[in-house]
C-alpha cells in the first residue's frame, strides 16, 4: 500500500548525547574526519547503507543503543570534545578576522561586513543532494572554504524536493532517471522560525493573482548559514508547489518561477535572517551565475518602496554592491527567456510599484548588435546589474570578453569590464582522509600550505611510502568500482550467477584513468572512443596496460548527451574490455571522493575553448593525480609541463570530425608513448620518474588550486572593491546614488554632441628614435558635458600590417585649454620608449568617480 503522506520521526537524544544533534546539523562533518569517524563508530553497517549521513544515522538508533552510549563515560566525553572543537571553529578568529584588524592598522578599505553568495545550486554533501554538476560543487566549495577563512558569507539557494536525479542504466545502457522525494525533516536542515515558533515565510506576486509562498530552511555550513527556499507549503495551489519540485526541470515559466524564487524571495529570506538573527545586512550580493538575477529587481523595489528613490537611482545604488560571475563559455549555456514572458510577470496588474514592465525589460533584453530583442538575457541581466563581473580562469575570461564584447560596443575586446578568478577545490572535502593524515604526520602546517613538505630532504614522505599511499587509493576505488558495477548491472536486469566476472574487473596495479563529469557534447565523453582498436589495445596491453574509469550525468533533455553515455556502456560491455573499462552510473559527491584520489591521471578532453573551468582535474591533483587535459579551462594557466600532460589542439581545424580525429590521435599517441611507459618504468621497485611528477604536482599545484586561494582573490579583487562602492552610494539618504543616476541620465543624452574635432602631433619629425618626445593634441568638442564629465585618451602601442594597435597602453590627455563654444583641448607629452612600429589612437569616455571603470556605461567616441 503507498502511503499517502511521508514524514520523519526525529530521534530523541539522551542529555548526555544532546551535543551529537548539534555535531550532525553542522555540515562541517562533511569535511572534518573526527566527527565523521565518531558518527561511524556508532554502527559502520548502518553508517555505509546511509551514505554517511549523520541525521539518517541517528534516525535508526535504537532507544537502547542511544542509553548504552550514554552511559559509556569515553563515547559521552568524546561528544564533548568534538562539539567544543566545532564551537571554537566557529568562534575563533581566523584569516578574515585578522585581515579587518590588519587594513583597519593599516588604514586600508575594510572587508565588507557581510556578503550574500546567491546560486541555483549547492553541492555541500551527498546528504544533501541540491547540485546537478561543476556549478553547486563549486558553490558548496566556496561556502566550505568561506568558512575556513571566517570570511562572512551568507549562502542562499533553494531547496529541491527531489534534488537532481539519480541515474541508472537499462540492459541496452541508455540512461534511465529516478526522482526520489527528499523529506526536509530527515535532512541536516532547521527551518527557520518565527518567534512563536510559526515557520518563515516569505512570498511573491505572480500573474493572475496568483502568490508564490516559501519556507526557508537553514543549513549550517560550518560558520556560514545557507538559507535555502521551498516552496512546498500549504498555502501555495499545486502549481507553485510544485515550484521548487526538482533542479533544472519543467517548462520555460516553471524556470522562470524558479529564478524568480530564488532571486526575489532570495533577498526577502536574507531579511528574514537579519532580523531574527540580528546579522548585518549584506554589503555585497554575489550572483553565481545569471539564474539569479531578479535580486537586483528586489532589491531596486526594497529602495523605492521604502526610501522614495527613482528607478535609476535605485538601480545604482543596488548595481554598486552586486558582483556577477558568470560559469559558461557558450550562448546556449545561459537561461533566456520571452521579453512577453518577463512582461507577463512585471506588468498587466504584477506591476512592482515604481517599477514599469520596461524598465525591468531593459535590464535582460539582447539589445545589443546580434541580439535578439524579443529575447530576456539572465547573464545579461547580471552584468547590466553588476558593479564587477568575472569569469572563472584566465582563458574563460577572456572568452567571456569575446562572447559579451557586444554589450560594450566601441570598445577593444581586452577592455570588457569581466576579470578573472580561477575557481578553486576545498582540500579538506577532496583529499583522501588517509593522505591527508599522512602529510599531517610528517609534515608542518606552513609545509603543508606552501607544499615544500614534498622536497623535504629528511623528515618527509619517501618514495616508497608515496607510491603505497597511491596504491591504497587505487585499492579503493578498485573495491568501490566492482561494488558500483556489480550494483549496476543487478539493476541492469543481470542474475548474480552472470556476474563472477565482476570480481576481476580492474586491477589495483594496473595504470587507472579517471573521466568524470556532465555530459553536453562539447565535453566529449566519447572522444575516447574514436578509434576503439586502439584504445582495446591500449586497455589490453600484456605489459603497459590502462584502464579507464568512466561516471557523467546528461540532462534529461540533452538526447545527443544521453546518446553519447549509451556509446560508451555499449563499448564498455565487451567481453574483451569489461575488465579495463567501466562506466559508473550515478556520478555524485560519494562517488567521486573515492574516484579522484584513487586515479593516477585524470583524463580531460573539452573542445578548447568551451571549458569554462573544470575543476575536477583540480580534486585528483591534491591526491597526487596527474592530469591528461586539453589546454583549456584551469589546466591552460596551470600546467607546467611536469604536473601532467598537454593534448595537442588542432585549432584552425573547421571540420569538427577531423579534429575530434586529430586530437584523439594525439591523445592515444601521448597514453601509448609517454604516459604507459612512465607508470610502468621501474627501478628498484618504484616508478622514480613518475613520482617525480606525483611530487611536483602536490608541491607546486596543490597549493594553487585551493578554494581558500579563490575566495581570498574573491575577497579582495571583487568583494572589497564592490563594497567600497556599495557604502559610497549607499550612505546617508543615498545622495550619490540619486546624483550619480541623474549624471548618467545628462551624459547619455549629450553624449551625440560630443566628438573629436582634430589630433595634431608634435614632434613626428623624419627620423623617429628611441627617447624622443612627442606631443598629442586632441581638440574636442563636449556640447553639454564639461571636461570633468570626460576623459580623453591616447590608446598607443605596437601596429601590425593592418594598422591595429596590438596590447594597447592608456593614458589620459590633461585639459590644457578651452575655448567658445564647448570646444577645449586635451594635450600630453609622450617620450617613445620602444622602437618598432608604432600607432596610436585619441577617444572620449565618461568619467565620474562613482563608476568602475571608463567602459561602465558603454559610451565613447573615437577619433576618426
Amino acid at each position: 500500500m503507498r502511503a499517502i503522506r511521508r514524514f520523519t520521526v526525529r530521534t530523541v537524544l539522551p542529555d548526555a548525547l544532546a551535543a551529537l544533534d548539534e555535531l550532525a546539523l553542522n555540515l562541517r562533518w562533511a569535511w572534518h574526519e573526527p566527527t565523521r569517524e565518531l558518527f561511524a563508530g556508532l554502527d559502520r553497517e548502518r553508517w555505509a547503507a546511509v551514505h554517511g549521513d549523520p541525521v539518517a544515522l541517528l534516525g535508526g538508533l535504537s532507544p537502547e543503543r542511544l542509553e548504552q552510549l550514554a552511559a559509556d563515560p569515553a563515547f559521552v566525553a568524546r561528544v564533548g570534545e568534538l562539539a567544543d572543537d566545532l564551537r571554537r571553529y566557529r568562534e575563533q578568529e581566523r584569516w578574515y578576522q585578522g585581515e579587518v584588524r590588519r587594513r583597519a592598522e593599516a588604514g586600508e578599505a575594510a572587508l565588507p561586513a557581510a556578503i550574500a553568495y546567491f546560486s541555483a545550486e549547492f553541492g555541500i554533501t551527498g546528504a544533501l543532494p541540491q547540485y546537478s554538476g561543476g556549478l553547486g560543487i563549486l558553490a558548496g566549495d566556496h561556502l566550505k572554504s568561506a568558512s575556513d577563512l571566517g570570511a562572512p558569507i551568507v549562502g542562499v539557494g533553494l531547496l529541491y524536493g527531489a534534488g537532481y536525479f539519480r541515474q541508472s542504466l537499462t540492459r541496452e545502457g541508455w540512461q534511465h532517471e529516478t526522482y526520489p522525494l527528499l523529506d526536509p525533516d530527515n535532512l541536516p536542515l532547521t527551518l527557520v522560525r518565527e518567534a512563536d515558533r510559526t515557520p518563515s515565510k516569505i512570498s511573491l506576486g505572480l500573474p493572475g493573482g496568483r502568490t508564490l509562498h516559501a519556507q526557508i530552511w537553514r543549513a549550517d555550513v560550518g560558520r556560514v548559514p545557507l538559507l535555502l527556499l521551498d516552496s512546498n507549503v500549504p498555502e501555495n495551489d499545486d502549481l507553485a508547489r510544485r515550484v521548487t519540485d526538482r533542479l533544472y526541470g519543467g517548462t520555460s515559466e516553471h524556470r522562470l518561477h524558479q529564478e524568480l524564487l530564488l532571486g526575489m524571495g532570495g533577498v526577502k529570506a536574507l531579511r528574514v535572517h537579519s532580523r531574527l538573527t540580528g546579522a548585518p545586512e549584506p554589503e555585497v550580493y554575489h550572483c553565481n551565475e545569471g539564474h539569479a538575477g531578479f535580486l537586483g529587481v528586489e532589491r531596486i523595489r526594497e529602495l523605492i518602496a521604502g526610501e522614495g528613490l527613482s528607478f535609476a537611482a535605485a538601480a545604482e545604488a543596488v548595481r554598486a554592491g552586486t558582483a556577477f560571475t558568470t560559469h559558461t563559455p557558450v550562448p546556449a549555456g545561459i537561461d533566456r527567456f520571452g521579453a512577453d514572458l518577463i512582461a507577463e510577470h512585471f506588468g498587466g496588474g504584477n506591476e512592482l510599484a515604481g517599477i514599469a514592465v520596461e524598465d525591468v525589460l531593459a535590464l535582460g533584453r539582447e539589445t545589443y548588435t546580434g541580439g535578439d530583442p524579443g529575447v530576456f538575457n539572465m547573464a545579461v541581466m547580471g552584468l547590466r546589474l553588476a558593479k564587477r563581473a568575472n569569469g572563472v580562469a584566465q582563458l574563460h575570461g577572456r572568452v567571456s570578453r569575446g562572447m559579451f564584447a557586444a554589450l560594450w560596443p566601441g570598445f577593444d575586446v581586452s577592455e570588457v569590464p569581466i576579470t578573472s578568478v580561477t575557481n578553486g577545490v576545498h582540500a579538506g572535502t577532496w583529499t583522501d582522509p588517509e593522505f591527508a593524515r599522512a602529510q599531517a604526520e610528517y609534515f608542518t602546517a606552513d609545509e603543508l600550505a606552501t607544499g615544500t613538505g614534498w622536497y623535504k630532504p629528511e623528515g618527509g614522505i619517501d618514495n616508497a611510502t608515496l607510491w603505497q599511499l597511491r596504491r591504497q587509493m587505487r585499492s579503493r576505488l578498485v573495491e568501490d568500482a566492482r561494488a558500483r558495477v556489480r550494483k549496476s548491472w543487478l539493476k541492469r536486469g543481470a542474475s548474480p550467477a552472470e556476474l563472477g566476472w565482476v570480481d576481476g574487473v580492474l586491477d589495483p596495479d594496473v595504470l587507472t584513468i579517471g573521466f568524470a563529469r556532465r555530459v553536453p557534447t562539447y565535453k566529449r565523453l566519447t572522444l575516447m572512443l574514436r578509434d576503439t582498436e586502439r584504445l582495446r589495445r591500449l586497455l589490453t596491453d600484456p605489459e603497459r596496460p590502462v584502464q579507464i574509469l568512466v561516471a557523467g550525468k546528461s540532462h534529461p533533455a540533452d538526447e545527443q548527451g544521453i546518446r553519447l553515455i549509451q556509446k560508451l556502456v555499449q563499448f564498455a560491455d565487451a567481453e574483451d574490455v569489461r575488465h579495463r573499462i567501466v562506466f559508473l552510473p550515478n556520478y555524485d559527491i560519494e562517488m567521486a571522493q573515492t574516484l579522484y584520489p584513487g586515479c593516477d591521471v585524470w583524463l580531460n578532453n573539452p573542445l578548447r575553448p568551451l571549458e569554462a573551468c573544470g575543476t575536477s582535474g583540480m580534486k585528483a591533483a591534491l591526491n597526487g593525480s596527474l592530469n591528461l587535459s586539453i589546454l583549456d579551462g584551469w589546466w591552460d594557466e596551470m600546467y607546467d609541463g611536469e604536473n601532467g600532460w598537454a593534448i595537442p589542439t588542432a585549432d584552425g581545424v573547421d571540420d569538427p570530425e577531423h579534429r575530434d580525429d586529430l586530437e584523439a590521435a594525439a591523445l592515444y599517441d601521448l597514453l601509448e608513448h609517454t604516459v604507459a611507459p612512465r607508470f610502468y618504468d621501474r627501478t628498484g621497485g618504484l616508478p622514480v620518474h613518475w613520482l617525480e611528477n606525483v611530487r611536483h604536482t602536490l608541491a607546486t599545484l596543490g597549493p594553487k588550486v585551493q578554494a581558500t586561494r579563490m575566495v581570498r582573490e574573491y575577497v579582495t579583487e571583487l568583494y572589497t572593491p564592490t563594497a567600497e562602492f556599495s557604502r559610497a552610494l549607499n550612505g546617508g539618504d543615498r545622495a550619490a546614488a540619486v546624483e550619480l543616476a541623474d549624471w548618467k541620465a545628462r551624459a547619455r543624452a549629450a553624449w551625440s554632441g560630443v566628438r573629436v574635432d582634430h589630433v595634431e602631433s608634435e614632434g613626428l619629425h623624419e627620423a623617429v628614435k628611441v627617447g624622443d618626445h612627442v606631443t598629442v593634441k586632441a581638440f574636442v568638442s563636449l556640447g553639454d558635458l564639461r571636461p570633468e564629465d570626460v576623459e580623453v585618451q591616447v590608446n598607443y602601442g605596437r601596429v601590425g600590417e593592418d594598422d591595429e594597435i596590438d596590447d594597447f597602453g592608456t593614458a589620459a590627455l590633461p585639459l590644457t585649454d578651452s575655448y567658445e563654444g564647448g570646444r577645449h583641448q586635451f594635450s600630453r607629452v609622450f617620450t617613445l620608449a620602444q622602437a618598432g612600429p608604432f600607432g596610436y589612437a585619441v577617444r572620449i569616455v565618461p568619467r565620474h568617480p562613482h563608476l568602475a571603470g571608463h567602459t561602465e556605461l558603454g559610451l565613447v567616441t573615437s577619433a576618426s
